[in-house]
């Protein structure tokens, strides 16, 4: 078997709008598709000794062992392999229940989709179980245990801590997009201009300066002293003679610690002896330069969680401790306790487990005893001197429990050090009580507080401090989200999202929008290239400043990563026309229907779908769609826009040479065809359906009517506006006419316009993707010969797989096939061949380009006409129909 290609998608995607974590592996699996696995002597036998887990998997038959069932009756091992990854992965700890085997149009080579939870780890998985497969097909020994911790250690170098898991969690329920910044706790929660930052739980609301503050605990106990908050006596100091002075002044029992720790690190507790404050001395030293020494205060560990400045919840911290049974040593009860399931290495769980280290085994010299101990029955080992969770402790909840003055004092601290999510250490006797200078303390303030003592406590009721955490982001169910539209589909996206994202700004939005020539904020280009991918859609709503965003999504964006959002307000889809077949397996004008429905399919339910009812493709889009569906099209008198306006629908169409939006049958006329710029006089059909679409989106938007007029006055075909989407340049003797016109729909469209246009003659300069279906070549050759007078062939930069001889083979044998006389010259060059048909150019010729590479290209047209001494004048001028 040989893996072809592996695929990682983040978002909504072809194989599935619900699953959007998927790996994509195309697999081949050679000459084993002429046997099943019942055909494999033993093969299924062996796999299931080998992972007798799998016996879980209910597959199609619906019941606890339906895969093995299906295994027995006869599948392919490309299905097997899509099971074994899925269970590696479970069984390392990550729960992927999802997966399905598609074969291709080639024998024996299948597309193997699976779910994952750490992309690394999905990967890994993919590899794996492969590899397995081929080894109980050679019937060689194969080391699961293995893969399961490989899986395991990746999972737990990526996975989220509890906190930002909460975080996450809580987000899903709101329905708030949120987006991992790094590998670590980084989030994003919402998108462009209602984005919040958070690491943890640090928020993007956080002062810094309070948690600088926070950081520094003597700093936070003078604040707190200052202002009648009950905290330990206590000095600062930095040499062992300063901590004589201190014993002396305050007296036994003592803490040390340092003075920025955290975790409980450096930190040592009821010291009586000098000796004891010594080491002490030595340990806090270890973490910082400066030591605090205060009085120890009796009483039990509870921790104060304020979120917003109101109390979210308390829990009382137990050290990390054992009991004795009278017959296990110490060492074995601790690795007992680490036993359960809870407990985990550092934050990876809900409980840590607790280590054998320098602290434990100082108290224990203390105690006169050792690890290999064995302590009477009932006798509980405190091993640790702090009740942090991170050192083994384990927490109660006792929210319900605490004073009403207690709860005040909480607040009124995290006020007094500005910090709007913080953790209140207090040392007390009792919480029912209120606490005083007699009998207890509040110990320190920290930033960033971890979660996981009040999600999961060892006994109470587990609370949910992630809800009041985003209510605090986000009050009053504020909206996380932006608009955003998404704009697919063969032709015309590009400038139906150009033309949207300016009424958007028109409307006076902060705008970001992505294209094929690049990526736009507020009308600056900020990266150049192919943009109409998942990365470039992301890179949009990360922007703080977008308020609206607007996407154009290609088909190859879906393909290899899926969508770079999880849902959209409004989608449009364009057309769906014979481009781009061939490729990535989509072989069928309907294969590549499903690809761009992608997006409407993640329209939000309250959302509206902008399809062409002039496409039957995309007009069949709407039986699959649970949202608002809205309609184009060029005829008002079409049956479907009939249908869809006298049950009430949305559409737009071309009525009486204006453009209408209807809304059931109430009308309105929104501009005239022929006075909108973008429509060249009324005379480009295309141009004309690409306004359609926007004016939906616009409407939807609540655009007013006056700023749409504006919008579509002022949207002006040029090399600013529409780049390398009809851009008209008018020489002294001839006009340049530059397009992006790509594969055979581009090219009818082209040629209805062209059909119109008064020219002694019209050169071509043509091309096409290297990628495309040889019959796709020969079509562009077919129409170019029945468009043009003279035909120029050129190369793109990039040819995609084919030889320049090759492409301009086929293109010239669509061309002889219609016409024997055309002449044909091939310049490969694309500026080369644009300054070979101006240097030859005749008065009132045109010259058509097909451009690939849209921004050099506008220049150096633009350079030529300044040689020229002309001034350049973008808006063509009423074209009388070719004389032909």
């Amino acid at each position: 078997m040989e893996i072809l290609e592996i695929k990682v998608t983040r978002g909504p995607n072809y194989w599935s709008g619900y699953r959007k974590n998927l790996i994509v592996m195309k697999l081949d699996i050679g000459d084993w598709e002429q046997r099943p696995t019942n055909k494999i002597a033993g093969f299924g036998e062996s796999m299931e000794r080998l992972l007798p887990s799998l016996k879980s998997h209910t597959c199609s038959v619906g019941v606890e062992g339906g895969f093995l069932m299906r295994v027995k009756e006869g599948t392919w091992l490309g299905h097997v392999v899509e099971h074994i990854a899925l269970e590696l992965q479970t069984l390392a700890g990550m729960d992927c229940g999802f997966g399905r085997t598609r074969s291709t149009n080639v024998k024996g080579i299948y597309h193997v989709i699976f779910s994952y939870i750490i992309e690394k780890a999905g990967i890994y998985a993919a590899r794996a179980a492969v590899n397995l497969v081929e080894c109980l097909l050679s019937e060689l020994d194969y080391k699961v245990d293995n893969d399961i911790q490989e899986l395991q250690r990746l999972y737990n170098r990526e996975k989220l801590g509890p906190t930002t898991l909460s975080i996450v969690r809580e987000a899903e329920r709101r329905n708030i997009p949120y987006t991992r910044l790094n590998n670590d706790s980084l989030l994003m929660l919402g998108q462009g201009c209602n984005q919040k930052i958070i690491c943890a739980s640090v928020a993007s609301t956080t002062s810094s300066m309070a948690v600088d503050l926070a950081s520094n605990k003597n700093a936070t106990r003078n604040l707190l002293s200052q202002s009648h908050i009950p905290v330990p006596i206590g000095t600062l100091i930095n040499d062992l003679a300063e901590l004589e002075e201190a014993v002396k002044e305050i007296g036994f029992p003592l803490v040390t610690k340092p003075v920025n720790g955290n975790h409980g690190r450096g930190i040592t507790t009821r010291i009586t002896t000098i000796d004891q404050a010594i080491n002490g001395f030595i340990e806090a030293k270890k973490i910082s330069e400066d030591v605090i020494v205060e009085r120890y205060i009796n009483g039990m560990d509870y921790r104060f969680l304020v979120i917003n400045y109101k109390l979210a919840a308390v829990a009382r911290r137990t050290p990390a401790m054992i009991m004795g049974d009278g017959a296990s040593s110490i060492i074995e009860l601790i690795n007992e306790t680490n036993k359960d399931p809870r407990r985990g290495e550092d934050h990876e769980n809900v409980l840590t487990k607790i280590k054998m280290d320098a602290l434990t085994q100082s108290i224990l010299i203390e105690k006169a005893l050792t690890q290999d101990s064995i302590l009477p029955s009932g006798e509980i080992l405190f091993l640790k001197d702090t009740a942090n969770l991170s050192s083994g402790g384990t927490a109660t909840d006792v929210t319900n429990m605490v004073h009403p003055q207690n709860i005040f004092m909480a607040e009124r601290a995290a006020r007094l050090m500005n910090l709007d999510i913080c953790g209140i250490d207090v040392m007390a006797e009792h919480i029912h009580l209120p606490i005083t200078e007699k009998n207890g303390a509040v110990l320190e303030v920290n930033a960033g507080p971890g979660f996981r003592m009040h999600l999961s406590p060892a006994k109470g009721l587990a609370r949910n401090v992630a809800e009041p955490l985003v209510n605090m982001l986000y009050p009053d169910n504020a909206s996380a989200r932006i608009p955003v539209v998404a704009v697919t589909g063969t032709n015309g996206k590009t400038t139906v999202t150009r033309l949207i994202a300016h009424m958007a700004q028109v409307a006076g939005h902060h705008t970001g929008y992505t294209t094929t020539d690049g990526i736009y904020i507020d009308g600056t280009k900020i990266c150049k290239g192919d943009c109409s991918g998942p990365t470039s859609a992301a890179a949009v709503l990360r922007d703080p400043l977008v308020e609206f965003a607007v996407l154009e999504t290609a088909r190859g964006g879906i393909l290899r990563a899926g969508l770079g959002f999880d849902k959209c307000n409004i989608s449009v889809v364009t057309n769906v026309t014979n481009d781009h077949l061939g490729l990535n397996d989509i072989d069928t004008i309907e294969q590549m229907a499903n690809v761009k429905a992608v997006v409407p399919q993640s329209t939000f339910d309250k959302g509206y779908a902008i399809l062409n009812a002039d496409d039957d493709l995309v007009f069949e889009m709407k039986n699959n769609l649970d949202c608002n569906i809205a309609l184009f099209s060029m005829e008002a008198n079409n049956p479907r826009i009939k249908k869809h306006c006298g049950n009430g629908g949305l559409a737009a169409f071309i009525e009486n040479d204006y453009f209408v939006i209807s809304k059931g049958q109430w009308k309105t006329r929104i501009a005239e065809v022929s006075k909108v710029p973008l429509t060249f006089s009324g005379k480009c059909d295309f141009m004309v359906k690409n306004i359609l679409p926007a004016l939906l989106a616009a409407s939807i938007s609540n655009f007013p009517l006056e700023i749409i007029n504006a919008a579509l006055k002022s949207f002006i075909p040029s090399p600013t506006l529409t780049p390398g989407r009809m851009n008209l340049f008018r020489f002294k003797d001839f006009q340049v006419l530059v397009d992006y016109a790509h594969n055979t729909d581009g090219y009818i469209q082209i040629k209805k316009y062209l059909e119109q246009v008064n020219a002694t003659q019209i050169t071509g300069i043509i091309t096409v993707p290297g990628d495309r279906r040889l019959e796709d070549i020969k079509n562009i050759g077919r129409y170019a010969a029945q468009m043009f007078d003279k035909i120029i062939i050129k190369h793109d930069r990039d040819q995609r797989g084919k030889a320049k001889e090759e492409i301009s083979g086929f293109l010239t044998k669509g061309i002889r096939e219609i016409n024997d006389y055309t002449p044909v010259v091939i310049i490969s060059d694309e500026i080369e061949s644009i300054q070979y048909a101006i240097d030859n150019a005749g008065k009132g010729e045109l010259i058509f380009v097909s451009v690939d590479d849209v921004q050099n290209t506008l220049a150096y047209v633009q350079q030529q006409m300044q040689t020229e001494k002309i001034s350049i004048d973008f808006i063509p001028e009423t074209l009388n129909k070719r004389q032909l």
